[in-house]
């Protein structure tokens, strides 16, 4: 091995370390603990922690000596295949580095501490449904990514700047044309279904369900799907998130409500998530190489667990009777077919995570665009209430009864995560462009799932996506999955043939 290439690698694996513990490109240690384990009285403490151990990993990083081992090992860069795991470690860290080096430690620092206070003053908000004791935090977080978007050259629109911290190489422009045509067929399609709606299902997934028999089935579909003995925990939270310090340490979460069933389909929506963690090349522990490399590609995963496993007929006619086991007083007299329609019934609803799958995206572009009037000027954030309510009327008209559950229903901004947002609804086009691909080289793959035999998939997914981790850019990795750039159609088809007119019975 090349001798300045073993430096470096040596001193990106502290780096990794160190972004592990605090945040890095799912949440890391220290966040999973504030969220899930912590006493509330640690907040503030902890947000100095965080802010201490970013300015530190950040130091250390943009240190003088990774620019030095950056530039001493570019002949043997240049010697290097562009596809070999050295030369893509290399790629990316110069990558990493080049734009970690434009944001000062202090910045970095106060962002981490800003989001500590974010989520803590969010989760008051929320409980209260009281959007005035947020605004300071919500002010501050949009105040430092103003100052992060100016450490940046000008980019065709501010909102590049911060869109390509999640999806690296994306544009805002982009991310609009997609919307603009998902939001042109969904519309109608919503509309179409909503004729056909039977209310009567929601009696089916809401009602009485006692949190430890939700936990039992949420723990049981985990170990079902499948992961190595050993690596895996699930913890409730007020909202759910995935975590994973390493590949063999992956930690989901989910938040149980005596009411619904919302954690079972929470839990798979997770799961998702840590897979793909839990999929990346061992050989990338450690690297800038090991995670996944972006958050739409991430959220392909996830939504292909939740929506095209989790709430597929094959699925339930293989789990359902363990699910009755678990609520026979419940769902004793319901039958697997009449579960899978209420388990997919369309309906416009005003919390995003429980959106179903046609009127999901919708959340997500009222969304994004308000981040991008925020940024751009347009709105202030004191109206985002009144503006937030008027869209959800607009979009999937629902009216908002509260701020908790309405714009305060997310973390995302307490947490300071802006560009965020889009993904979910990228990572929903891209589940269906690699489900197309997986039903192709899978023939029998529903028939496994009645058998509730999901290797097969799990395998298929890391060999063509998981084991790359961040070894190509997005936009590659996904040319070396579906063979092509991102495209709405294979998501807007599977939704008109599962929900359209073709669909009714």
């Amino acid at each position: 091995m090349n001798e300045t290439y073993a430096k470096l690698k040596t001193r990106l694996a502290v780096a990794f370390d160190l972004g592990a513990i605090g945040r890095r490109g799912i949440p890391g240690l220290l966040f999973w603990d504030q969220q899930t384990m912590m006493p509330p009285g640690g907040t503030r403490v902890r947000a100095e922690q965080l802010a201490t151990l970013s300015r530190v990993a950040n130091d250390f990083f943009v240190s003088s000596e990774t620019e030095r081992l950056l530039e001493e090992v570019r002949p043997y860069e240049e010697s290097l295949d562009y596809e070999s795991d050295e030369a893509s470690l290399i790629r990316v860290a110069r990558q990493d580095f080049e734009k970690a080096s434009r944001v000062p430690a202090d910045l970095r620092a106060d962002m981490s501490r800003a989001s500590s206070h974010g989520l803590e003053a969010w989760t008051r908000a929320k409980a209260s449904s009281d959007f005035e004791t947020f605004l300071p935090a919500l002010e501050r977080n949009i105040e430092l990514r103003h100052r992060y978007i100016e450490c940046f050259d000008p980019a065709d629109e501010p909102y590049d700047i911060l869109l390509d911290d999640f999806e690296r190489g994306m544009k805002t422009a982009q991310v609009r044309t997609i919307f603009e045509r998902l939001k042109e067929e969904q519309v109608p399609l919503i509309a179409e279904i909503g004729e056909r709606d039977d209310p009567s299902l929601d009696a089916v997934v809401n009602g009485d369900y006692p949190v430890d028999a939700q936990r039992a089935i949420c723990h049981e579909v985990v170990e079902l799907f499948g992961y190595r003995p050993g690596t895996w925990r699930l913890d409730p939270t007020v909202h759910p998130f995935a975590s994973g310090p390493s590949i063999d340490d992956i930690r989901i979460t989910t938040h149980y409500a005596e009411g619904n069933l919302a954690s079972l389909f929470a839990t798979m929506h997770e799961y998702g998530h840590g897979i793909y963690e839990h999929g990346v090349d061992p050989a990338y522990e450690r690297t800038p190489l090991g995670g996944g490399v972006s958050l739409g590609l991430h959220e392909s995963q996830s939504r292909m667990w939740e929506n095209l496993v989790g709430r597929s007929l094959p699925f339930w006619r293989f789990f359902y009777p363990r699910l009755q086991a678990a609520f026979p007083s419940q769902l004793a007299s319901v039958d697997v077919e009449t579960f899978y329609r209420a388990a997919n019934r369309v309906h416009p609803s005003l919390i995003r995570i429980h959106a179903d799958e046609a009127t999901y995206n919708l959340h997500i572009i009222l969304r994004f665009e308000l981040e991008q009037d925020i940024f751009n000027g347009r709105v202030e954030l004191r109206e985002l209430p009144e503006i937030w309510n008027a869209r959800m009327h607009e979009y999937l008209g629902v009216d908002v009864p509260d701020n908790a559950h309405g714009v305060l229903q997310d973390m995302h901004w307490g947490g300071g995560h802006i560009g965020y947002f889009s993904t979910y609804a990228l990572g929903n086009v891209i589940s269906l462009q690699i489900w197309e691909r997986v039903l192709s080289d899978i023939t029998d793959l529903h028939e496994q799932f009645e058998r509730g035999e999901f290797e097969a998939l799990k395998e298929w997914l890391r060999d063509r996506l998981h084991r790359h981790g961040r070894k190509f850019t997005p936009a590659e990795t996904l040319e070396k999955v579906v063979g092509g750039p991102i495209d709405a159609g294979p998501y807007l088809r599977y939704l008109r043939e599962k929900h359209g007119a073709a669909a009714a019975v």
